[in-house]
């Protein structure tokens, strides 16, 4: 079985020092503009000091309109050169891969005074309108536009954020895209705005970029066939790197009881790879559960509590191949030792059992 501590090579030339995958994490620790902050620095560079072989991003907004979360991180704006610069700097530093993940909210996005929410059809729960066709060829190239402002500033790939109801996933969501043109209707049309973002940051940046691209199979109005079947189409025309597929615990069975019978991540360990690398995040918390991801099919592991609570979490994995991480709930010095910021600390406590209530 393939080794955690194995170097990974990407289709783009990248080699990744080892399998282990910074998940990008909503932290809410930039300025209100999208710049980055000194918390949200010290957050990334901490983890890329600890380890990990690709560090990545939380969401990255390409939008103003398409902004998701308070404190969002931006790259929709040249203002957001210089701290976007300083951090991929600083990641690079570690010897880590540096990486964006690129983001649009969608109908998600946070309600504003005089802006439209943005989705592919109108959406009577949240209010959104439906894009026109010139609407939906900007957010594209806003995709595009990001990708190249994070190269400049130093990154060496992005990722499209495809998964969990965000503008990517609405336009795969038959359930959510009712459109009639060239990007609703069939699964091929469906996929055509996330296609022809893929087609756009490959045309707008240089050869050894990386590009990955996020998805998830369940919810949010996606059916788990059509998303491994977007899987595969990506993995076979191999215009991306890799595919990070969200899975929420990468070693369940499907929610739906058709798809029963057998692990969800089976549904795309089993897929004709090609070049393309296949890694998956979900309740990965131990080196145990690190290498039985890596031992069931896929190519890396993605680490998102276990790197909340440990900075060097690849590191502890290396000096202890059973290493679990501390106990929950953790109090909040420990966050703050392992380089989260307040504002970071503050959404921790919003995940149930995690940080002990102060005495």
């Amino acid at each position: 079985m393939t080794s955690l501590f194995s170097p990974l090579s990407l289709k783009s030339g990248v080699i990744l020092k080892n399998r282990f995958v910074l998940a990008p994490l909503t932290n809410l620790q930039s300025a209100p503009n999208g710049v980055l902050s000194d918390d949200e620095y010290k957050w990334l560079t901490m983890r890329a000091e600890g380890g990990f072989g690709l560090t990545m991003t939380c969401a990255a907004s390409v939008q103003e309109e398409g902004v998701g979360f308070p404190g969002q991180l931006g790259c929709h704006d040249d203002k957001h050169l210089p701290g976007l610069t300083r951090l991929a700097a600083g990641i690079k530093a570690h010897g880590s891969h540096a990486v964006v993940q690129i983001h649009n909210s969608g109908m998600r996005a946070l309600k504003r005074d005089g802006m439209k929410l943005m989705c592919p059809s109108d959406n009577e729960e949240t209010g959104a309108q439906a894009m026109t066709f010139e609407e939906v060829q900007h957010a594209r190239d806003c995709f595009i536009a990001a990708a190249v402002r994070a190269e400049k500033a130093g990154f060496e790939g992005v990722e499209l954020h495809g998964a969990h109801g965000y503008l990517i996933c609405q336009f795969l969501s038959a359930e959510i895209n009712k459109r009639t043109d060239v990007y609703g209707g069939s699964p091929e049309n469906r996929a055509r705005f996330l296609l022809e973002c893929i087609d756009g940051v490959r045309a707008a940046t240089k050869p050894g970029f990386s590009l990955g691209v996020r998805l998830s199979p369940e919810r949010f109005g996606v059916d788990l066939l059509e998303i491994r079947d977007l899987a595969q189409r990506l993995m076979r025309e191999a215009k991306v790197d890799y595919l990070d597929m969200s899975l929420w615990d990468v070693f369940k069975e499907p929610q739906d009881e058709l798809y029963k019978g057998k692990p969800l991540a089976q549904y795309f360990t089993e897929l004709e790879r090609g070049g393309v690398r296949l890694g998956a995040a979900g309740k990965i918390m131990t080196g145990a559960a690190a290498k039985r991801c890596l031992d069931s099919g896929f190519d890396f592991a993605i680490i998102g509590r276990g790197a909340i609570l440990h900075h060097d979490f690849p590191k502890r994995v290396e000096a202890d191949p059973n290493f679990s991480p501390i106990t929950l709930p953790v109090s909040a010095d420990h966050l703050r030792a392992e380089g989260l910021g307040e504002a970071f600390v503050n959404y921790m406590r919003s995940w149930k059992g995690f940080v002990a209530e102060a005495a």
